[in-house]
């Protein structure tokens, strides 16, 4: 069973629903229907597609792996903008990948957690888009749940070659490096790994039938789960990410001119990142009270306030050199404070630590718990991929600017129009993504998209031997590629390690 879990490959066998099954389905909150009748009907089938939303915020094995969240967090702190005081969870070589040791470390439980995760994903939408048209329902069910189920398997395939395969390059096409398998049925096992292009390729054609299907298709109950607005999100960043910025930039106007989405007002944002109902969000996890997991759950891991011994003991703080850039007028200078005090940053206990610049920007959903929904794509987001795809298009300059006005104003009411140009222009956007994204998954991703090193030694406030002095890497260094686990060069004899 245990090459089951992790292998790529094997992991389509779940969608036969052997005796394995409850392995992987029993994610699903209201209990999980028969082998025979799991897709006789749609009303049955919203079980498997509300399985694996829960599962994208479920403990993987160790306390800060809280799912998606825990990826998110992993990455983030790869990069220099989000570090603590002394190495621990997330930055020591055996609890986390911030040193840059364990990523590269086949039998690592930081290399099988998201390969295991997103390949879990794909497995069960697998089993949707397999049976779904057969199954008894609305038409319009029925187009909403193929369409949620491509959407997952791009946005899997999506995290997974980023993590997995070289980079990207759109000058170097076609992209021969290899990606990762490419499972598009519940009956491909033991599949070779793909290149980078075809993985990307696939990525697209399954977001482009999913925004087809969502045209017609049964609205979503809630923004916990896909929707065309956030299929064409993913899609603006899969084009940013292969520099094709025509298209990056069409598909993030669309969820701006269309989505019916509003950027939070000042006193929103000063309200902890914890709730899916703000205006802002487009997809996140929907953390209901008796899901939640105390230690296991990314407010566990992130808040301020929630009491657990890595919350009060090691807060979590921003790139001092960055946070310096932000003006005095700007809401998310509130977000972290320089030198907290009882008076200007209160506790709920005497036992939780104090640091400088220390995070207040996530703050638990309720008292005495750890609590919170996690966002996953926010309209922020658009704006700044759009300002970002704008700045590198030849003759859109101004609108690059224009894009990026209405955010940073909406963020600092004395923002002036940019008079930055050029390579400056850009630099900024980047700047502001920095800081508005800070924590939410993006640094190690954007730093490997961009090509760009990492470089901690300009961050006046880190701690080198909080990441084991682990404060450069360069750009297209092997670091940057994740190992395959060995567990799947074990189970499948087709694969190829990195």
């Amino acid at each position: 069973m245990k090459r089951i879990l992790y292998s790529a490959g094997l992991l389509s066998l779940v969608l036969t629903f052997s005796s394995c099954k409850k392995d992987f389905l029993d994610q699903d909150p209201t209990g999980s229907a028969g082998d025979a009748t799991i897709f006789a009907t749609t009303t049955n089938a919203k079980n498997v597609i509300n399985g694996i939303y829960r599962y994208l915020y479920s403990r993987y094995s160790d306390q800060n792996q809280p799912g998606h969240g825990g990826v998110m967090l992993q990455l983030d702190f790869m990069g220099e903008d989000i570090h603590q005081a002394a190495s621990t969870w997330y930055t020591s070589a055996g609890s986390g990948t911030g040193g840059w040791v364990s990523q590269r470390n086949d039998a690592s439980g930081f290399v099988s957690y998201p390969f295991r995760l997103y390949y879990r994903c794909i497995g069960n939408s697998n089993a949707i888009i397999d049976n779904i048209d057969k199954a008894d329902g609305p038409d319009g069910d029925k187009k909403m749940l193929k369409a949620e189920a491509l959407t997952m398997r791009a946005w899997g395939f999506f995290n997974l070659v980023q993590l997995f395969g070289k980079r990207y390059d759109a000058a170097a096409k076609p992209n021969n490096q290899l990606g990762i398998s490419l499972p598009l049925s519940a009956l491909d096992i033991k599949l070779p790994r793909a290149t980078v292009e075809e993985v990307y390729t696939q990525i697209n054609k399954d977001l482009d039938a999913a925004i087809t299907l969502y045209a017609t298709a049964t609205a979503p109950a809630n923004k916990s789960h896909l929707s065309i607005h956030a299929a064409r999100a993913i899609k603006a960043r899969v084009a940013l990410t292969m520099q094709d910025y025509v298209t990056a930039a069409t598909y993030a106007k669309l969820v701006i001119d269309n989505g019916g989405y509003s950027l939070m007002s000042v006193a929103q944002y000063q309200t902890g990142f914890n709730d899916i109902s703000n205006p802002e969000w487009i997809w996140g996890a929907f953390i209901q009270a008796d899901q939640g997991d105390t230690f296991g759950s990314y407010f566990a891991q992130i808040s301020y306030d929630g009491n657990t011994t890595y919350v009060r003991s090691r807060p979590k703080r921003i790139n001092s050199a960055l946070y310096n850039l932000l003006t005095s007028t700007d809401v998310r200078k509130k977000m972290w404070e320089p030198n907290p005090t009882t008076a200007n940053f209160p506790l709920p206990l005497t036992t939780y630590v104090r640091e400088p610049y220390m995070s207040r920007k996530f703050a638990i959903k309720a008292a005495n718990t750890t609590l919170g929904d996690v966002p996953y794509i926010r309209l922020s987001e658009m704006y700044l991929l759009l300002a970002e795809a704008y700045a590198k298009t030849p003759g859109k300059e101004t609108d690059a600017k224009n894009t990026l006005f209405t955010l940073a104003k909406q963020r600092d009411p004395n923002y002036v129009l940019s008079t930055n140009s050029g390579q400056a222009l850009i630099d900024e956007i980047l700047v502001q993504r920095r800081v508005e994204l800070w924590a939410e998954g993006f640094r190690f991703y954007d730093l490997k998209r961009l090509n760009q090193s990492l470089d901690r030694t300009v961050v006046p406030n880190f701690v080198s031997a909080s990441v084991g002095g682990v404060m450069q890497v360069p750009a297209g260094d092997d670091r940057w590629q994740f190992a395959i686990p060995l567990s799947e060069i074990q189970a499948n004899p087709n694969t190829k390690p990195n």
